[in-house]
């Protein structure tokens, strides 16, 4: 069990990682982001070789945040709200097992907070007519991640016209009871 005011790290995977990134540095609370990979087993994969498939990575954003500052359930709340978890082995108009959804916890009660709220969101995301989720929620402890090459890291700081996918549900998390 962390301490209320020790950083924590989750990571996420909301489709392309450069939008995913910039929503979450532009969030208080959040201390910093990296992206990367995670999810596969290939060992240090490229842009390239992650982009064939066969890797086994998914774009990945790194978030550590204050958990005094911002609560693991509102890292989550971005999450599920940002992008549509429903969409499986894509994202809008990006294709391929890179931009799967997926949550890799570094805590105990991460894992669990996951795991309730992707059954929380996927009740009322049904309901509007979306399918099952499709996110994955490992232990980040059961993947390596890999920090993705320089110059995508703050892409859209350095370009901010540049790409953000997010295929967004308009579907709000409820509250936890």
């Amino acid at each position: 069990m962390s301490n209320a005011g020790d950083p924590q790290t989750l990571y996420v995977a909301m489709g392309c990682f450069w939008g995913a990134e910039e929503i979450y540095w532009l969030t208080p609370g959040v201390l910093s982001t990296n992206v990367g990979y995670m999810g596969g087993v290939y060992p240090n994969p490229s842009y390239e070789e992650v982009c064939t498939g066969r890797t086994g990575h998914t774009e990945t954003a790194r978030v550590t945040y204050d958990p005094a500052l911002i609560s693991t359930f509102e890292i989550l709340r971005i999450f599920w709200e940002r992008h549509d978890p429903t969409q499986g082995m894509r994202q809008g108009n990006d294709v391929g097992s890179q931009y799967r959804s997926a949550i890799f916890t570094t805590t105990a009660e991460q894992l669990d907070l996951a795991k309730r709220t992707r059954d929380a969101y996927n009740q009322v995301i049904s309901e509007k007519g979306y399918g099952e989720i499709t996110t994955e929620i490992f232990p980040a402890d059961d993947f390596t991640y890999y920090p993705a090459e320089p110059h995508h890291q703050r892409y859209l700081e350095v370009n901010p016209n540049g790409y953000r996918c997010h295929a967004l549900t308009g579907v709000p998390l409820p509250e936890l009871a």
